[in-house]
């Protein structure tokens, strides 16, 4: 993981080669134009700790971040083509991204619910099986969870229960730190729908769980 927003903005600035250094689009474009790896493997470096914390966030899984940061720069290698010149790279990167987070969670759900099935079957078939298996996951002590622990956990939840639009805005502009007009590029809505959906999540988010101290 190497390079952040403002890292590899400052990187730019300061190239150790004193050579120019390319934009995200100039990247892409050279990719697209001439199959210069070297300028996708630049641009995947320059994203790679940005829009995996995103995904990290998003997913709430580290692993499927993982899976899901490489099919989003499979995805810019596939539709690079269809990439529009005069649009900006990241709010691209981060709509291909939020797609491919969605279409994994419809696929990590679909396989939970044939999972359930099967494990129904099972717990039919044997029910003594499946009652040492639950009693097996019971912590010993639960009452040493850490509170602050318990009030990350609280917010997630929350969080994850918002309506998908609305859960999508609280990611980008607070767990990602993008501006409005970021977060309504990246989702091809208006800036001020982004800030009255902000809004209305924050009030519901204070009415779950309280004041709510999301990162800033």
């Amino acid at each position: 993981m190497l390079y952040g927003t403002m890292e590899h903005l400052e990187a730019r600035a300061n190239d150790p080669h004193g050579l120019p250094v390319r934009s995200d689009e100039e990247l892409l474009l050279a990719y697209r134009s001439r199959a210069d790896r070297e300028s996708f493997e630049e641009l995947v470096r320059r994203y790679e700790k940005e829009l995996y914390g995103y995904l990290r966030h998003y997913l709430n899984d580290a692993e499927m971040a993982e899976d899901v940061f490489q099919q989003t720069f499979l995805q810019v290698h596939l539709k690079c083509d269809q990439f529009e010149e005069g649009r900006r790279v990241r709010p691209w990167l981060y709509t291909v991204a939020t797609n491919q987070a969605i279409d994994c969670q419809r696929r990590n759900k679909r396989h939970r619910m044939a999972s359930l099935d099967r494990r129904a079957q099972r717990d039919f078939e044997g029910p003594e099986g499946a009652l040492v298996e639950s009693l097996g996951g019971i912590e010993a002590d639960p009452g040493k969870a850490v509170e602050s622990a318990e009030q990350q956990t609280q917010i997630r939840a929350a969080v994850d229960a918002l309506p998908e639009q609305t859960r999508q805005i609280v990611m980008l502009v607070y767990f990602q730190g993008l501006k409005y007009r970021e977060a309504a590029d990246i989702l091809g809505i208006p800036v001020g729908t982004v800030k009255s959906r902000l809004h209305a999540a924050i009030e519901k988010l204070s009415a779950s769980i309280g004041r709510v101290n999301l990162p800033e």
